[in-house]
């Protein structure tokens, strides 16, 4: 990692805001982390009341980036990782699965969270033989992400694209594809896409529970049809079983059966 402006002392003259909660910080409160401020706990905790399988799908949704990533290092012989919307490091990220597969895989991580570029140097690390970097970039602004990542990856070999319940905070859903469009564009074949987001028509409890926090003063997150997050992959072949339930992708072998919970997500590869 070596864009100076990732330090924390650049991190800390950044402003975070403590006074209104954020999804980054409440999502790492429901993983069981500790990097986020009372205003956000509280906040996790009014969601839980009212819908408390959202730990279940947080951590469900991580469990889908650990098998996702297993898969395109193990099976499709990936290396390079552009992982936008990382939200706060907690453990298994996706350098520290990919690289313990293979170490000299490259990560770029992108955010726009002042809390997250704080912790990005400290917990980020990466294997000798390999590489991990962070960006300060907005998931709405392809063109700056593209750029900067290509000083650690190289555009020219096969990459994944990581998704991983970013596209919800695009409020428009033509602008949510155009993003993942364009990035998938700057990539050669060969490339993967990983997309998993809340999904609409699966738990009326649980979008009672969206729609209330949205309505919080929170930062929004829009939950989508199983159609809509399907649309992400469009020109891309995907990867059986396709878009499911994230805990029905590739389920580790065993009882019990995996339910199905209102969070879809997929893995394709760009022809």
């Amino acid at each position: 990692m070596t864009d100076p402006a990732t330090t924390p002392e650049a991190a800390t003259r950044l402003k975070i805001d403590t006074s209104v909660p954020h999804s980054a910080r409440i999502w790492n409160y429901w993983l069981g982390g500790k990097d986020n401020y009372p205003v956000d706990e509280e906040a996790g905790d009014a969601y839980t009341a009212v819908f408390p399988g959202i730990v279940t799908i947080a951590r469900s949704s991580r469990a889908f980036l650990h098998r996702t990533i297993s898969y395109l290092v193990r099976e499709a012989g990936i290396r390079q990782f552009l992982d936008v919307g990382t939200g706060l490091p907690t453990a298994e990220n996706t350098h520290e699965v990919a690289q313990r597969l293979a170490p000299e895989a490259r990560i770029v991580y992108v955010d726009n969270d002042p809390m997250v570029l704080a912790h990005a140097r400290a917990l980020l690390y990466s294997s000798p033989e390999g590489a991990t970097a962070y960006i300060d970039a907005d998931v709405t602004d392809p063109e700056r992400i593209l750029a900067a990542a290509a000083e650690t990856l190289d555009f020219g070999r096969p990459t994944a694209l990581v998704l991983s319940n970013i596209l919800g905070h695009v409020a428009d859903h033509d602008q949510a594809r155009s993003i993942a469009t364009r990035l998938m564009d700057a990539l050669p074949s060969g490339s993967y896409l990983s997309v998993n987001d809340g999904s609409r028509g699966i738990d009326p409890v649980f979008e009672q529970a969206q729609d209330a926090y949205n309505n919080s003063g929170a930062v929004p997150y829009n939950l989508r049809t199983v159609d809509e997050i399907s649309a992400f992959f469009d020109g891309l072949e995907l990867i059986e079983p396709g878009v499911v339930s994230v805990t029905q992708w590739r389920p580790e072998p065993g009882p019990p059966a995996p339910e199905v919970i209102a969070e879809h997500g997929g893995l394709a590869r760009k022809p």
